[in-house]
C-alpha cells in the first residue's frame, strides 16, 4: 500500500503537483526576476561566494547518530515489518537510553515517516537516473527505462520497497511530509504524458468516449496536466502507473515465482507492450512491443 496521502493531495499518481512544479510567485518563463538589470545594462560583478560554515562537532555527532538510528530501524523492518518497529528496541540495540533516542525521534511514527521519506527519495533517484540515461530518446524508451529503474531498485531493496508499497502499518497515517518524495516517480510519468500532448502524439479521438463517471473520477488529477489535456490521457497515465507498481510488487513479493522463468525479459516485454496498448510510446518509438 502506497504510504502517502491520496493522489490529489500527495501526487501519488501521474500528474502529482509536488516536485518539479513552480513555486508560488515564480516568474513566467522569459520574465526577468526582480532586480534583473534591463537589457544592455552591464552586469554587476559577481559576488564572491561565501564559504559554508562547517558543521560543529555536535551537529556531526547528531547526524551520525540519526543515521545509525535509521539503519537499526531498517534492520528491524527487514526482520519483522513496520508493525514490529520499536524505538525502545532500537535504543536497546544501540546501548542508549530510550529517553535519549526520543530526542531524535519523539515517537514511532516520526521515525517511520523519516524512513518512508528516505525510501521514496531513493526510489525517485533511481527512476530519475534511469530516465536521464536515455534523455532524448522516444517517450516509449524513457517509459521503459523508468520502469526498469523502479524494478531494479525494488529488487535490490525489497524491505524498503515493502515499507512504502506493502501492507498498511496499523495506526500509522502518512503526513504531508511524504508528499514531495512520493511524487517523484509520478512526476516523471506526468512529464511523458505532457510530452505526448505537446507533440500531438496523443489522439483522443482514437479512444472510445469516457463515461461521465470516469471523467469525474480523474477530475482531481487531470488538471495537473497542461491546460486542455483530455481526461483520456490521464486515464492512460493512471493505468500505466498502476500497472508499473502492480507488476513490480508481484515480483518483489514472490507472486511470479514459478510462473515466469525469465523475469527480466518478461518485464521488459510487458512494459513496452503496455505502452503500445495504451498509446504512450510517442513518435519514433523503437519496436512495436506487441
Amino acid at each position: 500500500m502506497d504510504r502517502s496521502p491520496g493522489p490529489a493531495a500527495a501526487g501519488s499518481a501521474p500528474g502529482a503537483s509536488a516536485p518539479g512544479g513552480s513555486a508560488p510567485g515564480t516568474p513566467a518563463p522569459g520574465t526577468p526576476a526582480p532586480g534583473t538589470p534591463a537589457p544592455g545594462t552591464p552586469a554587476p560583478a559577481a559576488p564572491t561566494p561565501a564559504a559554508s560554515a562547517p558543521r560543529t562537532a555536535r551537529e556531526r555527532a547528531r547526524a551520525e547518530l540519526t543515521a545509525e538510528i535509521k539503519e537499526r530501524a531498517l534492520a528491524q523492518l527487514a526482520e519483522g515489518g513496520g508493525a514490529a518497529l520499536s524505538l525502545r528496541a532500537v535504543a536497546r540495540e544501540m546501548g542508549m537510553a530510550s529517553s535519549a533516542l526520543f530526542r531524535y525521534f519523539p515517537n514511532r511514527d516520526a521515525l517511520l515517516t523519516a524512513l518512508i521519506v528516505d525510501t521514496y527519495d531513493r526510489l525517485g533517484v533511481a527512476a530519475e537516473s534511469a530516465a536521464a540515461a536515455v534523455e532524448g530518446e522516444p517517450v516509449g524508451e524513457r517509459w521503459a527505462a523508468i520502469c526498469h529503474g523502479v524494478r531494479d531498485w525494488a529488487l535490490a531493496h525489497p524491505h524498503e520497497y515493502a515499507l512504502i508499497f506493502g501492507s498498511p502499518i496499523p495506526g500509522y497515517v502518512a503526513p504531508q511530509d511524504t508528499v514531495g518524495p512520493a511524487s517523484r516517480v509520478p512526476v516523471l510519468l506526468t512529464g511523458l504524458l505532457a510530452e505526448l500532448l505537446a507533440t500531438g502524439a496523443h489522439d483522443p479521438a482514437a479512444a472510445p468516449p469516457l463515461p461521465d463517471d470516469v471523467v469525474a473520477a480523474v477530475a482531481p488529477v487531470v488538471g495537473m496536466l497542461p491546460p486542455g489535456a483530455p481526461p483520456d490521457l490521464m486515464v492512460r497515465g493512471l493505468i500505466a502507473w498502476t500497472y508499473l507498481f502492480g507488476a513490480v510488487s508481484f515480483e518483489v513479493f514472490g507472486h511470479r515465482h514459478g510462473v515466469v522463468a525469465d523475469a527480466a525479459a518478461f518485464f521488459d516485454h510487458e512494459v513496452r507492450r503496455i505502452a503500445t496498448l495504451l498509446g504512450i510510446t510517442g513518435p519514433g518509438a523503437h519496436g512495436s512491443g506487441t
